[in-house]
């Protein structure tokens, strides 16, 4: 064999490892063209590249081959990307591919969701794409609401901190700056006061100590006294005094009603008027004694016989009245 023989079959055999490592690391094995190939419409990848991984439920089954502008006019601006997945994975027409980021780092795959309930999937049909959110993106639609609340809480701070400078004008900064030196003076002439108090209780500390001890004394007293009471029969007691006002009250009854010396002469009407006739005849008795007392005495040291009484006109008169 020549050397131009050798060197021709060495640079075939060179064309043809650098082409099969150029499909390999693009994911694509010429020798076992075992694979379906598909397409997906989006309008935005998302950083997905060639060679990206294309899954089913997190298990490669398939690699990115193409990703290229749609050539139809009314559809400018689109993308067409084509991947292919081994000839063993089958799923329907109706299955979705999603355009998603497994993390932030890393970049963007395709996953397939598969579903069963239609034909199918064959070679070259074009199927159904959907773009899942990234978590920066995510992160950016949630954070956009607060932005917006953010921007509207600035714009009303703003507001604010200029109405207060229209309000701290010099006057009110001056009256602010008499006010807090009034507050200080305040709390100075309490301190003052404050300190007066305390010397006015450090001279009578001892007074005040007395009259604490006093009441401690009168507490003491007291308990005593409770004690006392406490320990005093007082049921017995108020027995006693309630039979002591049930007769009184079962005496004064029968006073009410006539019975007894002092109930008949309470209610007796007759003895009442017996009464009264023996005060008036013993009053015009004794009123006769003082103004006729020879009626009644009669006094002689010779032992002379009393002269018979004889009664006057006068006399007739004062017994009649």
């Amino acid at each position: 064999m020549s050397k131009e023989l050798k060197t021709g079959i060495v640079s075939i055999l060179i064309i043809v490892a650098f082409i099969w490592g150029y499909n390999f690391l693009k994911g694509q094995d010429i020798f076992q063209p075992s694979n379906r190939h598909f397409k997906v419409e989006y309008s935005n990848v998302g950083g997905l590249t060639e060679a990206s991984f294309v899954t089913i439920n997190g298990l490669k089954v398939g690699q990115v081959s193409n990703i290229d502008f749609n050539s139809n006019p009314e559809k400018r601006g689109s993308l067409i990307v084509g991947f292919f997945v081994d000839n063993d994975i089958e799923f329907s027409k109706n299955s979705i591919v999603k355009i998603y980021s497994p993390n932030p780092l890393a970049g963007s795959s395709l996953a397939i969701i598969p579903k069963y309930d239609d034909e199918i999937a064959q070679d070259g049909d074009y199927l159904q794409g959907e773009i899942e959110p990234g978590l920066l993106s995510s992160i950016g639609e949630r954070l956009d609401p607060i932005q917006t609340k953010l921007e509207h809480v600035m714009v009303s701070a703003d507001t604010l901190f200029q109405k207060i400078n229209h309000l701290l004008d010099d006057s009110t900064t001056q009256s602010i700056k008499r006010s807090i030196r009034n507050l200080e003076n305040t709390i100075t002439d309490i301190r003052s006061t404050l300190k007066s108090f305390n010397g006015i209780i450090d001279s009578n500390s001892v007074a005040l100590n007395e009259t604490i001890n006093n009441s401690k004394k009168i507490t003491q007293n007291l308990a005593n006294v409770s004690d006392t009471l406490a320990n005093a029969n007082i049921g017995e007691i108020m027995r006693k005094t309630e039979f002591t006002l049930k007769t009184v009250n079962s005496l004064l009854d029968g006073v009410n009603k006539g019975e007894g010396t002092v109930g008949k002469l309470i209610k007796d009407e007759q003895l009442y008027n017996n009464l009264t006739a023996i005060s008036k005849e013993l009053e015009e008795l004794l009123r006769d004694m003082k103004m006729n007392p020879k009626r009644f005495v009669h006094f002689s040291l010779f032992g002379k016989k009393p002269k018979p009484y004889t009664p006057t006109e006068k006399d007739s008169i004062k017994i009649k009245n």
